[in-house]
């Protein structure tokens, strides 16, 4: 599949066109950023620790019925996959509190919920992504009613398979991003990515961070813990 003009470069992956007008190829970057785009370093490797891990963990979702943007694997960077158009509503499921969950509720890091919660932020840049809730989204036009019961299923979904997956591997789902995708028929598919920069994952016997906290928090180690999933995922 050849790659054409560049469509769009985020903070962490460049969409390219391709000449099937319903495939994109998705070019995986090591920039970091944190803090809303106030943070900005590197993070060596991550672009190929998160290309890897995103599509073999969003295959296994596909082979357990959440259906996903993802067609094949072209490079260690480079990934193709179905052109969506992006519902710009950043969906975040929690199993512990952690992160902005905590300093919002004071309630503190690692507290497990009694059940897992689901929030929804909107996604834009300008306004930093504010919390909203289901009938800001219906009033706002970001989706319809049967886009969100949709959207809330698979995200549940996905984090009963993910949290069972990856504790095969010692590694606790504290809490994790997804965003989805509108195909041309309208039909709703898991988009972006999943990987260390999306989700907080903890050893599950150390309770230390494997993920992109290190970063955040100026904690060190990040390039290691992000080999280190891929490690146990991937061997």
């Amino acid at each position: 599949m050849k790659k054409l003009e560049q469509m769009y470069e985020g903070k962490a992956k460049k969409v390219f066109a391709t000449e099937d007008p319903d495939l994109v190829i998705v070019d995986y970057k090591d920039d970091a950023t944190a803090g809303d785009g106030a943070k900005k370093g590197t993070i060596r490797g991550k672009g190929v620790v998160n290309n890897k891990l995103s599509n073999n963990l969003m295959k296994m979702l596909e082979e357990k019925g959440v259906p996903t943007h993802f067609v094949e694997e072209l490079s260690d960077r480079e990934t193709l996959v179905k052109k969506v158009e992006i519902v710009p509503l950043e969906v975040i499921v929690r199993n512990v509190a952690a992160g902005s969950f905590s300093k919002r509720y004071g309630v503190a890091e690692g507290t497990k919920f009694q059940s897992p919660t689901l929030e929804f932020s909107y996604k834009n840049d300008d306004l930093h992504d504010p919390l909203i809730n289901h009938y800001h989204a219906l009033a706002l036009g970001l989706a319809t009613q049967e886009e969100l019961d949709t959207i809330s299923q698979y995200a549940f979904q996905v984090n009963e398979i993910l949290s069972a997956y990856l504790l095969q591997f010692n590694i606790r789902l504290i809490d994790f991003k997804l965003e989805f995708g509108r195909l041309a028929d309208g039909t709703i598919v898991l988009a972006d990515e999943i990987s260390p920069d999306t989700c907080r994952f903890w050893d599950a016997t150390t309770g230390a961070h494997l993920d992109k906290d290190l970063f955040r928090r100026d904690l060190g180690g990040e390039e290691e813990a992000y080999q280190e999933v891929m490690k146990r995922l991937l061997g």
